[in-house]
């Protein structure tokens, strides 16, 4: 495991890294570990200066080609991004097989992924990766010198029609992502129809997200104690202590420099966040790097703002969850919380109450309150106010059942045209 640092200028004035070169070896580490690299060395080198060959100096090539041969290394992986000359210059002197960040993150998300929407997003993610790295990939079909001076050799052949081929894959593959889009699409539809708010979580990848999914939902989703354990989207019905009912979406989880055919390929997985009512960010709250791996997740979120995905009110929507409370001692180990964020340990169950409170609050503060008049024989539009809204009050009579209720201005609209 390389990790290429690059070193802050020095000074007063000198920003200081959003990370420290160990704890990004650390995560590092955790990807490899991830799928079932076993680790036997690791080494962290500063960089003064980025070759354009090997990306690092060559003393420490050098070095690394030592650790290599003295620990009998096969897969060398570098946690920055390197092109094709780069890779390809590493594996030359290093002997052994060398990826970059993007391409253990690939790996890792071709492993995990269940679905076939996962799947295709993940070969999509792929595809476009590898057909960066076919420059001079071809050693053993060079270029022919000479010969008619429009017409390359075998290897620039054997290189134009991979090309070829993976440029039409890539085609087809954005074809049937693009169904599944509208598949989903079709699916909020059919939400909004019989309108349930979404609540989705998001976060940084082990932040817990798919334990509390499981504590709050009873689901048995997968969940470990590892990087990217959830990669396929999940939705599941809750219920509130108001008794209104909610679905809840397990999103896949971002990282520090997540590889940008990852952004673009999981964009229909990002889409549930886009849609939903409430965004709750997931952090882990027991980790060193708790606020730059907050910083990151809300630069993907403004980031999907730019690009039009999400709206400029995404903010308002956002409860902040301070989860893994129980690595801290507990509750009353934290300390003061953000304003509006609530303190959990989704392991314990401790502070899941409080949560569902503020997720009940919430979702309260865009409801409106209407008093309705019914007759005792109406049975079905009474349960469809307890179905669909928040019962405040109810009085019996024997001509009239009158309730105080709770709706959102949807299902009063849809109340009030005879639902």
């Amino acid at each position: 495991m390389i990790l290429p640092y690059e070193k802050p200028a020095r000074g007063p004035e000198a920003p200081r890294p959003d990370r420290a070169a160990e704890a990004k070896l650390a995560e590092a580490i955790g990807l490899a570990a991830s799928i079932g690299l076993a680790i036997v060395h690791t080494a962290i080198h500063p960089l003064r200066q980025r070759r354009p060959s090997t990306l690092l100096g060559e003393g420490q090539v050098e070095a690394v080609r030592q650790a290599v041969a003295d620990h009998g290394v096969q897969v060398a992986v570098v946690d920055a991004a390197l092109s094709p000359v780069q890779q390809r210059n590493l594996e030359k002197a290093w002997g052994c097989k060398v990826i970059d960040r993007t391409g253990l993150i690939l790996e890792i998300f071709g492993e995990r992924a269940r679905t076939r929407e996962g799947a295709l997003q993940v070969e999509l993610a792929h595809l476009e990766y590898q057909r960066t790295r076919l420059v001079r990939s071809w050693t053993h079909l060079e270029r022919q010198r000479g010969g008619f001076g429009f017409l390359g050799g075998p290897g620039e052949s054997q290189i134009e029609i991979d090309r070829r081929l993976i440029g039409e894959r890539i085609v087809k593959l954005r074809k049937e992502l693009e169904q599944v889009r509208r598949t989903r699409g079709l699916h909020r539809k059919a939400r909004e129809r019989v309108p349930y708010p979404v609540i989705a979580l998001v976060g940084y990848t082990n932040a817990g997200k798919s334990t509390l999914f499981n504590a709050l939902t009873g689901a048995g989703v997968h969940a470990e104690d590892q990087l990217f354990a959830t990669l396929d989207p999940t939705m599941r019905r809750i219920r509130l202590p108001s008794g209104r009912v909610a679905i809840l979406s397990d999103t896949v989880g971002f990282i520090s420099d997540l590889p940008t055919q990852l952004v673009e390929a999981f964009r229909a997985t990002l889409e549930e966040v886009a849609a939903a009512d409430i965004i709750l960010h997931v952090r882990d709250v027991a980790h060193p790097d708790s606020a730059a791996q907050r910083a990151d997740v809300l630069k993907v979120l403004s980031e999907m703002e730019e690009g039009g995905t999400l709206d400029p009110a995404w903010r308002t929507r956002v409860i902040e969850v301070l989860n893994k409370a129980d690595l801290l001692g507990g509750l009353s180990a934290i300390g003061d919380a953000p304003p509006g964020a609530v303190a959990i340990s989704a392991l314990t169950g401790e502070g899941l109450d409080a949560l569902r409170a503020a997720l009940d609050e919430r979702l309260a503060a865009g409801m409106e309150t209407l008093d309705v008049s019914l007759p005792p024989s109406d049975g079905a539009r009474i349960a469809w106010l307890y179905e669909h809204g928040e019962v405040l009050g109810r009085s019996d009579a024997e001509d009239a059942v009158r309730l105080t209720v709770r709706l959102s201005p949807a299902d009063r609209a849809r109340f009030e045209q005879g639902a």
